[in-house]
């Protein structure tokens, strides 16, 4: 019975993860806004839905979240059901270069960014956006992503982190890197 009502309540919190209209999202619509600029939001374009979507000038923007998308800084590995998180971050992540070719080979310009350049420079991003949508010659702006993660000792301590390029045939590479303790305050 106890098993039940953890998979319920399992079940509500994933399903109360909201996959549009999330903070930082907000955050860079407010900003390109009260900047001037008019946009649509989740937008269908080429089979794909951008949060933020310039139709005239074919430039396409997403917000990537950096535990779902696989973000290298900050990505962490839940510690329960770990074949079923690395099998959804394998699976985000080939949608994330799916997407993004697709609107690329549609004529699309397509900006993505971690949620945390958003939060830690928002000016930043939207100066690059601002950028994009002046320059219709840029194109695309490559960025390096977790797709795997898997443990590297049997003790649970070391996790090898698979790091690939978004769309570039720049080489992969792996890193192996110390878990976390769940509560850091017990070691110091």
């Amino acid at each position: 019975m106890l098993a039940l009502d953890l998979e319920h309540a399992r079940s509500t919190n994933m399903a109360n993860i909201r996959g549009r209209d999330t903070s930082p999202e907000i955050l860079l619509r407010k900003a390109l806004w009260h900047s001037g600029f008019r946009f649509r939001v989740n937008f269908r374009v080429a089979g794909v839905r951008p949060d933020i979507v310039f139709t005239a000038r074919k430039l396409a923007v997403f917000v990537d979240g950096c535990f779902w998308h696989g973000c290298p800084q900050h990505y962490v590995m839940p510690r329960t059901r770990p074949e079923f998180w690395s099998e959804k971050l394998e699976t985000n992540t080939r949608r994330d270069r799916k997407q993004t070719a697709a609107l690329i080979e549609s004529g699309w310009r397509v900006l993505r960014f971690w949620e945390h350049e958003i939060e830690s420079d928002l000016a930043h991003v939207t100066a690059d956006v601002a950028n994009a949508y002046l320059d219709l010659g840029m194109v695309f702006r490559d960025r390096a992503m977790v797709v795997k993660v898997e443990p590297a000792c049997s003790s649970g301590t070391l996790e090898r982190w698979y790091i690939e390029y978004l769309v570039s045939d720049q080489p992969a590479s792996i890193e192996v890197r110390s878990r976390k303790p769940k509560n850091p305050a017990l070691f110091r």
